[in-house]
């Protein structure tokens, strides 16, 4: 048993001894199909916090011949698959963190240089009794010591962090590709290749040397997706248990979404559960500085992009170009899917639009913004946000047109209205904070058409206070013909199981009058 080779269920023990372990070993079977085949090179890419370092010491455990791990898996769903034995405990396994080694090298040769020593020293120890010449390289080794034990104890090979050199300018990717070329492909002596990392490998340039891995990513999901994060059941099932609201957990940190599976960022509902209080911990573990970095480059009108997104418009993404890493961009696409990847923004492939997840991550937009200095009205209009729903809820429709005016003037010089789904965005922004109360629905079918906003309370929030919400809009027209339009078409309708409903039409014309362009009336609805 060493450090890197067969190494022990230690890490693995201490997960499964934890408070709150959600058990995902249904993944081995998964694995457990895929090992000497084909298909063995499996790369699982997603961002940090979401469990990609607990489900690699799962596999070391399971399959680590340096440590026997049966009472541990017995109690776990794992111990009801067919293929739950077979190889529990069979294989020589080289468990590395890349960046371990990566970390005060001084470059790709010298990392790649203190990796191999380390494997050769524990190799040797292993078997004393097989001469490995220590001027070969890592694949003769394994080579060596497979033939030695006669083929009968192939490798699984797992690895951590393996894109890590690809977070910074280096001048030699070529050289750790065909490096971890070499080693893994096409080779007898191993059985299962599970690397994870938070980008993908399919291309690097031209240069293709890891083509023989099957890809999982944030992109595409491919039947791993419950593996890859906290599923809406897991969650429920944990909120049931420690007295914690559902609904409120969804908000925070739900709405990613991979093959119809909604997914939840592991580490922020752990801490959520831990301390009954919702908060952005995923991106305690990342500096606003690393989002700031990437929205300020405004390629392509990347901060008008950004400012629809935080507005709850989805945005249309081409993710084919992306260089995967993270430093190479030509486009606003490539910056929005890195982001995919980071965990910052979720994709939906039925239509290719990217979108903001939750609010734990709209959060971190906004103090990322008011970081670049360049979204100074926007900011304004998220600030006075607060104050706007206030004055809606007690229907000083005076002032919630002043304010709409305000935000309109400050964003002229991007924001310009042609049309209501212009206005529409400016609304969204304007209203920023009412997402702490309200569901907010754009194009609702409701009565005898779509209602253009309308706001829902969260099933945890006094609807007294927080009354629903319908928000008509008319571009070149008055409030007085929005309002009409709501009762005329029964928009309440879809509400009816509210006693009170605030009926809210914003108008906006060209014509001046009184300097005043936007109108607002604010009309409280009763049911009966």
């Amino acid at each position: 048993m060493g450090t890197y080779l067969n190494p022990s269920n230690g890490r693995f023990l201490q997960a499964v001894n934890s408070k709150i372990y959600i058990d995902k070993s249904q993944l081995i079977s998964f694995t457990n199909e895929k090992i000497n085949t084909e298909q063995k090179n499996i790369c699982v890419s997603r961002p940090r916090r979401f469990g990609k370092s607990i489900n690699l010491a799962m596999l070391a455990a399971y399959y680590s011949k340096g440590c026997r791990s049966k009472k541990i898996f017995n109690d776990l769903s794992i111990a009801n698959d067919t293929t739950y034995f077979k190889h529990l405990n069979k294989y020589n396994v080289i468990y590395i963190n890349m960046q371990d080694f990566w970390t005060g090298s001084n470059d790709i040769e010298d990392m790649v240089q203190r990796l191999e020593k380390q494997i050769f020293n524990e190799l040797t120890e292993e078997k004393p009794d097989i001469n490995l010449d220590p001027d070969d390289n890592l694949s003769f080794w394994m080579e060596d010591f497979y033939i030695a034990t006669k083929r009968k104890k192939p490798f699984v090979v797992l690895i951590d962090e393996w894109d890590c050199v690809m977070h910074e300018e280096i001048n030699s990717i070529k050289l750790y590709l065909d490096f971890l070329r070499n080693w893994l492909k096409d080779k007898e002596y191993i059985a299962l290749t599970y690397m994870t990392g938070i980008l993908p490998i399919k291309k690097y340039g031209t240069h293709s040397a890891l083509n023989m891995f099957d890809e999982y990513s944030m992109l595409e999901s491919d039947g791993l997706e419950k593996y890859i994060g906290f599923t809406n059941e897991e969650v429920f099932g944990l909120c049931e248990k420690y007295d914690v609201d559902f609904e409120q957990m969804k908000a925070w940190y739900d709405g990613y979404e991979l093959n119809g599976t909604d997914l939840y960022c592991p580490r922020s509902v752990v801490k959520a559960v831990s301390s009954k209080k919702f908060s952005g911990y995923w991106t305690e573990t990342e500096t606003y500085e690393a989002l700031a970095k990437y929205i300020a480059m405004n390629f392509d009108g990347l901060h008008d992009t950004i400012e629809k997104l935080l507005a709850n418009q989805p945005q249309p993404t081409d993710t084919r170009t992306f260089s995967n890493d993270m430093i190479t961009f030509t486009n606003k696409d490539d910056i929005l899917t890195l982001l995919v990847h980071l965990g910052y923004l979720g994709y939906n492939p039925n239509n290719q639009t990217v979108y903001i997840p939750n609010k734990e991550i709209a959060d971190e937009f906004v103090v990322s913004m008011k970081a670049t200095g360049l979204w100074k009205e926007t900011i304004e209009a998220v600030t006075l946000s607060r104050k706007l729903l206030a004055d809606t809820l007690q229907k000083n429709a005076e002032a919630v047109a002043q304010a709409i005016e305000k935000i309109h003037d400050s964003n002229s010089s991007t924001i310009n209205y042609s049309n209501e789904q212009s206005l529409r965005f400016i609304i969204l922004i304007a209203y920023y904070y009412a997402k702490e109360q309200y569901e907010i629905v754009q194009e609702l079918p409701t009565g005898k058409g779509f209602a253009d906003i309308v706001f829902i309370p969260k099933h945890n929030v006094d609807t007294a206070a927080y009354p629903p919400m319908v928000i008509e809009l008319k571009w070149n027209n008055t409030a007085e013909t929005a309002i009409q339009q709501i009762k005329n078409k029964n928009y309440p309708g879809k509400l009816k199981s509210f006693e009170k409903i605030l009926l809210v039409g914003i108008s906006y014309t060209k014509k001046v009058k009184d300097n005043k362009k936007h109108k607002c009336i604010i009309e409280e609805y009763t049911m009966n």
